[in-house]
């Protein structure tokens, strides 16, 4: 396998997002001068306004191809996940009317891989656990500190979507998902979102009506290719994956942060998405 270091940066800078981001394009290794510094607050004044920011071609080519391969190896270890969620992805407030959309449960099939699946020494894990990675999205989101998620299972997580398949409209747990497309479906598996629609003060109620009710007049989508890192505000805007189309999935890494060190997940809600493997391995601690 390819060591890619080939950057002279490297010489000096031991971190493997040096040996696979495209550092010309991206200058996440120096950020706090000259062209990185611009880059750097053009990407928070961006999250800022939008809520997102999108980096195309984030990696090398080379190092694409290398990632892509590795998941298309892995991906056989995988199990078909079928996850029912409301967009709350939780508990729905009794006050809620029975025939409220809010109360609707989505069902999303996928392949997917846990963080435990994944090897040590992949070049997805080297990428997820390079601090100058992990300093960049913190910096973008401006925050004071940012760690990866200390989760068994979902810190780190390969999600394949099969042609016909796609991702039902929900708010995320977390407040920024940090995603990479390693491979884009054909046709379709558009990224589509409603901005904002809920805030610190509460949700826009009339916006969310609207759009659970198939009016698409306030959704917005961006095109993704393969290579494109994206961190979005997933926790206050409403948002999903249209269908799959074509005849190859579409693939995805996603990288879990969290404010504070050492956060895990319940086991209720670990068992819930993965299913009876994860099930088994608690249940298997716990005798």
């Amino acid at each position: 396998m390819e060591t890619f270091m080939t950057d002279p940066l490297c010489t000096d800078i031991r971190d493997s997002a040096l040996d696979l981001v495209d550092l010309q394009r991206y200058p996440i290794a120096t950020l706090d001068q000259g062209a990185g510094a611009a880059f750097l607050q053009q990407c928070r004044d961006h999250m800022r306004d939008h809520g997102w920011c999108n980096f195309d071609n984030f990696l090398r080519p080379d190092a694409l191809d290398a990632l892509a391969s590795e998941a298309k190896d892995l991906l056989p270890k995988a199990e078909i996940l079928t996850i029912k969620r409301n967009i709350y992805q939780g508990e729905v407030d009794p006050s809620v009317p029975a025939d409220d959309p809010r109360r609707r449960e989505y069902t999303h099939h996928a392949l997917q891989l846990a963080d435990d699946q994944i090897p040590g020494g992949s070049l997805i894990q080297r990428l997820y656990k390079s601090e100058l990675l992990t300093d960049f999205i913190r910096r973008v989101q401006d925050k004071a500190s940012l760690y990866r998620y200390a989760d068994e299972f979902q810190a780190l997580n390969i999600v394949a979507l099969q042609p016909g398949s796609w991702h039902g409209w929900h708010y995320d747990v977390n407040e920024c998902t940090v995603t990479l497309l390693l491979q884009a479906a054909e046709k379709g598996g558009e990224f589509t979102f409603i901005p904002d629609s809920r805030k610190h003060s509460g949700e826009d109620t009339a916006k969310v009506d609207r759009f659970l009710a198939g009016d698409m007049n306030e959704a917005q989508t961006f095109g993704r290719g393969a290579g494109t890192l994206t961190l979005f505000r997933g926790g206050y805007s409403l948002h999903g994956v249209s269908k799959v189309e074509g005849t190859r999935p579409r693939v995805t890494a996603i990288l879990t942060y969290e404010d504070k060190p050492g956060c895990v997940a319940g086991d209720e809600i670990n068992i819930r998405i993965y299913g009876p493997r994860v099930e088994r391995i608690l249940a298997a601690r716990q005798a």
